[in-house]
């Protein structure tokens, strides 16, 4: 999908400081495993900053995509080895929700701040 600029995006719809929350997604955050979050809405803008336990990352990019296109590239960067083992691991966190291909997800990259 083509990315566009913040100005573009649907509103947000929560909080940057709501992007990475499980503890173990933000120790893969922290060790460089894990470059990014797919949630069901919009949580960052381009440029905005997310704090992890005194870290700082900015958002990179911001676009949306279906479950059905991800790669087992897409997998890595949420810190998993295989599409298959990331949702697992979502459904194992959603009990009861859906992996369906159509279903569209919010991608946030983000990238530790270099000072």
């Amino acid at each position: 999908m083509a990315e566009l600029p913040n100005n573009e995006l649907p509103p947000k719809t929560c909080s940057i400081e709501k992007l990475v929350t499980n503890k173990k997604d933000v120790a893969k955050v922290l060790d460089g495993s894990k470059t990014a979050t797919r949630r069901n809405g919009r949580y960052a803008d381009i440029g905005e900053v997310m704090v992890l336990e005194g870290s700082e990352f900015v958002v990179e990019r911001v676009y949306a995509q279906t479950l059905g296109e991800l790669t087992d590239e897409h997998a890595r960067q949420e810190g998993y080895g295989s599409v298959e083992e990331y949702k697992q691991s979502i459904l194992k966190f959603h009990p009861g929700m859906p992996w369906l291909p159509q279903m569209s997800v919010w991608v946030h990259e983000f990238a530790p701040v270099v000072n």
